[in-house]
């Protein structure tokens, strides 16, 4: 059912990207808008479908299916429901009310008209450039706000070897031969799989000689993972040579976390350590299609403070939305969406990948000396929580200096060609 209830502005304000707008547009945005009431069991939204809406979860709970079965529940008020539901056109998940739920809709013309019109926030685009570049990089931020939210902006595909690796490991009946046979299409994964079970990392009694052999010995799951981690070097990639050293820079400090979400997963939690090595090889993953925006904006991409202020307002968003699109598990969306938000805490009890990949974005920024600016170790909820394991800041940093073979060893494994 739907109706025009008014919504105060301070619950407006609550959401994301609603926070950006101000007062007066909030009241815009609430006369062109509408709530709506559903059951427990009524469906939402269908996988696939277009309506040019955005739904914002007001009250009550929401299951959101993938095509592959895979269910996550959004509850109204967590982190994850702040956002806009299934944001994606077409949507990738069907969405259906667990209990009784209100929502806000809104179309996204509309919210992408009073985006483009948004004040700028004090810490935001303003002091990013005192005397060159701020105009540009004012409308960069907000032409990408507006293309993100209205799905006409350009993210990065999946590498082909990496989605059909997924997709055969996913069915119950391939074989290692099946799965060996999909990578050996590609002859540098193939090669650097090989590489990598022959590493001190995943070594057995006897070095293995074929992509049949290593997928015998690391087991689908791994397989899996280490085929999409070999993958996303070619992601890294821009056209202008302008913007290769950010690209770069990204895939060095990608590398670096990646290789401490290992160490740490393995040494302090039991999550599995490949799954903690790509969600922080991805954990930057937004900043891809920024830098790639950036190309059409010559004043951005000439200054690179100026670049990298805009990639770090938009990196968390748009990396969220790549991983949706890929369709990987909430749980690394969360990790994409708050590796720098020192003050999240996840709703499980248990350790989860965005508590590792926070901790270890901690760790790499202070190695990479900006540590000025940075939080304390026991004000970072993601630390306490890892902290419950008998982690302390002085054994947080025992553990990676003893492990610093370890961290080289993965370091390698990611720079393998």
């Amino acid at each position: 059912m739907s109706t025009r209830e008014p919504i105060p502005i301070r619950r407006l304000r609550e959401f994301q990207p609603l926070d950006r707008l101000a007062d007066e547009q909030l009241i815009l945005l609430a006369s062109r808008a509408e709530t709506r009431r559903l059951g427990a069991g009524q469906k939402v939204l269908e996988r696939g479908s277009r309506d040019g809406l955005e739904y914002f979860l007001i009250e009550g709970e929401v299951e959101l299916e993938a095509v592959d079965g895979r269910t996550t529940a959004i509850a109204a008020g967590s982190p994850t429901g702040k956002n806009p539901i299934a944001r994606l056109q077409p949507r990738m998940y069907t969405v259906t009310a667990s209990v009784a739920s209100q929502f806000l809709v809104v179309g996204q013309d509309t919210l992408n008209q009073l985006l483009r019109a948004a004040p700028v926030s004090d810490d935001g685009v303003t002091e990013m450039a005192d005397d060159h570049g701020d105009d540009e990089a004012h409308d960069l931020l907000m032409e990408f706000y507006a293309d993100l939210r209205a799905n006409t902006l350009t993210l990065p595909s999946v590498p082909d070897v990496a989605w059909k690796v997924r997709r055969a490991t996913e069915r119950e009946e391939s074989t290692a031969e099946e799965i060996a046979r999909v990578i050996t299409v590609d002859p540098s994964i193939s090669a650097k799989l090989v590489r990598a079970c022959n590493s001190p990392l995943y070594r057995g009694f006897n070095d293995v000689r074929t992509v049949r052999e290593a997928v015998v010995r690391l087991g689908t799951h791994t397989t899996r993972q280490l085929v999409t981690v070999f993958s996303m070097r070619e992601v890294f990639k821009t056209q202008r040579k302008e913007l290769q050293a950010a690209m770069e820079q990204l895939w060095r400090h990608s590398r670096e976390v990646a290789a401490l979400c290992w160490v740490l997963a393995d040494a302090v939690t039991n999550l599995d350590p490949e799954e903690a090595l790509l969600a922080g090889l991805l954990h930057d993953i937004g900043a891809i299609p920024v830098i790639v925006h950036a190309e059409h904006h010559v004043n951005v991409f000439a200054d690179p403070k100026l670049l990298e202020q805009v990639v770090s307002e938009l990196k968390a968003d748009t990396g969220a939305a790549v991983l949706e699109r890929w369709e990987f598990p909430e749980s690394f969306v969360t990790a994409a969406r708050h590796a720098e938000d020192w003050s999240y805490e996840a709703p499980q009890e248990e350790p989860q990948l965005v508590d590792v990949v926070i901790l270890a974005k901690l760790h790499a920024m202070i190695r990479e000396h900006q540590g000025g600016d940075l939080p304390r170790f026991e004000s970072v909820p993601a630390y306490t929580r890892l902290g419950e394991l008998k982690l302390s800041a002085s054994r947080s940093l025992e553990i990676l200096n003893l492990a610093q073979a370890r961290i080289e060893e993965v370091q390698k494994l990611l720079s393998i060609h």
